[in-house]
């Protein structure tokens, strides 16, 4: 982990490849990438789940197992809210990924039920502390990027109630925070300001150039499961083309690329 967290101190910003499967990954570590992230939007949908928690724990740990035995870059995880709402067990799932060569996790403050809805602050503070405790106690060092989804659910006064929470998760132990959604200048200098933890945001379609986010202090961008999705679209247009025209030529006119 010690590697991993060096990564978020370097001159530029780290950016993660999020991955979903074996050949993502090794497409990133071709293109040299320094770490891999993995996406729990693209796991799901890959697997035929909606994103939250839908999938079993053991369907992720499977596919991490697959993508860890693959890579030699550092791998980070997306455990969602944890796969459980007990400290234990969910220091017990980062400890099973920590021995598959895991070096890192995210884990947001937010449920989905029927909707997203954030989770307590103190209450997710709580339960993230107790994670801390339970994983020092067994000597695993794994890097918690922590999600707050303030900006993902659109919150009236974002920028107030993710310092808020921040300040809470830093004394619970987080050793970075992942802010998806947030685009604007000022709102990301804002919380970058607030707290000396390395502050991740994501591909968005305003979020500015990795420049502009290096000037502004970001030291992590990761992608969501936006290319998943791209690439999905553009599996739809190449068998729209075979229909279509009835005949193979654009596969392999697309392959020559």
């Amino acid at each position: 982990m010690r590697e991993f967290k060096k990564l978020h101190e370097q001159e530029d910003p780290l950016l993660i490849a999020n991955v979903w499967d074996v050949p993502s990954a090794k497409t990133a570590e071709k293109l040299n990438f320094q770490a891999l992230g993995t996406s729990s939007a693209a796991i799901a949908a890959m697997l035929g789940y909606e994103d939250g928690e839908e999938m079993r724990f053991s369907e992720l740990e499977y596919i991490v197992q697959r993508i860890a035995a693959n890579t030699a870059l550092p791998l980070s995880v997306d455990l969602e809210s944890g796969y459980s709402r007990e400290p234990k067990e969910i220091a017990d799932h980062i400890r099973r990924l920590a021995n598959l060569g895991v070096v890192g996790i995210n884990i947001e403050d937010s449920l989905v039920d029927e909707d997203r809805s954030l989770m307590d602050a103190n209450a997710f503070a709580s339960i993230l502390s107790e994670v801390k405790d339970e994983l020092t106690k067994s000597g695993q060092n794994v890097f918690l990027n922590v999600r707050s989804d303030t900006f993902l659910l659109g919150l009236a006064h974002a920028v107030e109630e993710t310092q808020k929470r921040i300040r809470l998760y830093e004394k619970a132990g987080a050793d970075g925070i992942f802010i998806p959604c947030v685009e604007n200048e000022n709102d990301i200098e804002a919380i970058v300001k607030s707290t000396t933890l390395p502050i991740n945001v994501m591909c968005m379609p305003g979020l500015p150039d990795f420049e502009r986010l290096k000037a502004l202090g970001v030291r992590r961008i990761s992608m969501g499961n936006f290319l998943f999705g791209a690439l999905q679209k553009n599996y739809e247009g190449m068998l729209d083309q075979v229909i279509t025209q009835n005949t193979f030529k654009s596969v392999f006119e697309y392959s020559k690329n």
